[in-house]
């Protein structure tokens, strides 16, 4: 980036001033233009109410801190006073570099910084928005991570009024659920058509004066309406789409068009290839045949056309943003990017900078915990893949307007993600391990079963639609002859699946219970001691129950579903 787009003070850009001590193996700041390293000064600490943020347009402001004596710089590592740490600050920092992505990049940046008062300014730049009970309330280290990503083609911020439609209060334009697996060697990206037809539920959502507005549900409308039309906030967008997968989001991340913007320029371009010349006068995409590289405007118009490649449709957009993403990981995670000070600084500043998320990870302490849950994934085991869909029969005739779901390729793929299912090769002894634990969950399903009527149960509702336990329970003792179960309400915490806790002496009730439910071997929990003769078992019902009657789950498929679109974060593709 230039002098002026880095913000330079007296000519001098803060990232320039770092340098690496061969001696030492440590960043050092260099004072003025002497060539001299010298130790950092740690300048007087102001308290956070009285910081002011950056200027929008300054991606690195001259007001940052300064690191404190014997730091690295900004994102380099470094150590505290008093504690000795040779040599090893950068690369525990970078280590977070792992993993990452245009709009993930706020997540590798939190991670490699090293200086407690850049955390603090960093903090200044993020948006924090409540979204009240939306999400499950915060990402459990031993649970698989759901992380929902929304790029809104709101026109904010400068340069992107010349978009058209400036007045536009946003849609959720590109839509990323991100799932990272339970033992964080794997992860799945699965995007969401803006196009798809599908139903909001009612979104209660907090107001600018603190108070709680329920915005009504629609029915058979696009998924984009989900974010900002009639008042709707991201939380809105995450109920939705748990609506739609089954799968309970914990946090989101929102970004707009400066972000492409911004982060490409900051990670010094992106690479793309494309087998024929691009002229895409709506887009303002111009490109020769062959590889680029793209940066600013570029890039945004590298990922919002929709009419250069495929046969002009969302489908092959997104497409081409799957292919972006996984060049701007690989681009992040190259030695070019990981050995720069300059484009650490610029990119935390741009990923800051760019980024809405929910309050429960808003903060940039929060975010770094994040990062070290994703940090050690290959890109090689990051799958990009979209929610399988098909014209909507109901459009005009000839005309592909809008989408549905395609219940044969979505259902097995989502109860893939939802039993925690990989889509790319990982570890051998990996893909063992979760077969054996396969085998063990299918073999609680072998065995007698109890009579109805000496079947105890209390049921929860830990994410089911409203008023599922209730629903339950009077299914199972009406139509099922279940006299002995209770309903409890609500359950403490959110679940993805449904699940069924008993004791070893209640294994027949557990299997009776589990044909009745169409229950999966994998939702039978099995505790570590016999139960009192009339203790009930626990049945919670999950975001993928849907109503009584209705089988909850087969078993979880171990392959993805045949003709599944997919793209591979660590394989380089040219757009067609």
């Amino acid at each position: 980036m230039d002098a002026q787009s880095r913000g330079r003070a007296d000519e001098i850009d803060p990232a320039d001033q770092w340098v690496l001590n061969p001696r030492t193996g440590n960043y050092e700041l260099r004072l003025g233009n002497s060539a001299a390293q010298q130790p950092s000064v740690a300048p007087p600490r102001r308290s956070r109410t009285s910081r002011k943020a950056p200027p929008a347009t300054s991606p690195a402001s001259p007001a940052v801190p300064g690191p404190r004596r014997g730091d690295g710089p900004p994102g380099g590592g470094g150590r505290r006073p008093g504690r000795s740490r040779k040599g090893d600050g950068g690369k525990r920092g970078r280590k977070a570099l792992v993993v990452g992505g245009a709009t993930l990049a706020f997540v590798l940046v939190a991670g490699s910084l090293g200086a407690y008062l850049y955390y603090e300014h960093l903090n200044s730049n993020l948006n924090v928005i409540d979204t009240g009970s939306a999400g499950t309330g915060g990402f459990k280290k031993d649970q698989p991570i759901n992380i929902l990503v929304i790029g809104t083609d709101k026109r904010s911020g400068a340069g992107n009024e010349g978009y058209g439609d400036a007045d536009s209060v946003g849609h959720a334009d590109t839509t990323i659920l991100f799932h990272v697996s339970k033992d964080r060697s794997n992860a799945t990206a699965l995007s969401i058509p803006r196009d798809l037809i599908t139903n909001i539920p009612v979104c209660p959502t907090k107001q600018p004066d603190g108070a709680v507005k329920d915005v009504p549900g629609q029915h058979t409308v696009r998924f984009n309406e989900s974010l900002g039309q009639e008042g709707r906030d991201p939380g809105c967008t995450m109920r939705t789409v748990q609506q739609i997968t089954g799968i309970q989001v914990d946090h989101f991340m929102m970004v707009d068009f400066n972000a492409v913007k911004n982060l490409s320029t900051a990670v010094g371009g992106v690479p793309v290839c494309v087998e024929k010349a691009v002229h895409d006068k709506d887009s303002k995409l111009d490109l020769p045949a062959g590889e680029s590289r793209l940066q600013g405007e570029q890039a945004l118009a590298f990922v919002r056309t929709r009419h250069a490649f495929g046969n002009a449709s969302d489908l092959d957009r997104i497409k081409t943003q799957q292919q972006f993403l996984g060049s701007m990981m690989r681009e992040m995670k190259s030695k070019e990017t990981l050995t720069s000070p300059k484009k650490f600084l610029s990119l935390a500043e741009a990923a800051t900078k760019s980024l809405s998320v929910d309050q429960g990870i808003g903060s940039i302490k929060q975010l770094t915990s994040l990062a070290g849950e994703l940090k050690n994934i290959n890109l090689k085991n990051i799958t990009f893949t979209t929610l399988p869909v098909v014209d909507n029969p109901n459009d005009p005739p000839g005309k592909h307007i809008t989408v549905v779901l395609n219940p044969s390729q979505a259902d097995p793929l989502l109860r893939m993600i939802r039993g925690d299912v990989s889509l790319t090769e990982v570890e051998q002894k990996e893909q063992a391990a979760k077969q054996d634990a396969k085998n063990k969950e299918d073999a609680q399903l072998q065995g007698n079963r109890a009579p109805a009527g000496d079947v105890r149960v209390n049921v929860l509702n830990g994410g089911g639609p409203a008023g599922s336990a209730s629903t339950t329970l009077t299914w199972l003792q009406n139509s099922k002859g279940v006299g002995k179960a209770s309903n409890l309400g609500n359950a403490p915490v959110k679940v993805d699946t449904t699940q069924l806790e008993y004791a070893p002496n209640q294994a027949d009730q557990a299997r009776a219970l589990a044909d009745m439910m169409g229950l999966a071997g994998s939702a039978l929990k099995v505790g570590p001691a016999d139960a009192a003769p009339r203790t009930p078992m626990k049945l919670t019902l999950g975001a993928d129950f849907k109503e009584p009657g209705v089988p909850i789950s087969g078993p979880v498929p171990q392959q993805a579903p045949e003709g599944l679109q997919r793209v591979e974060a660590d394989k380089a593709i040219c757009a067609k």
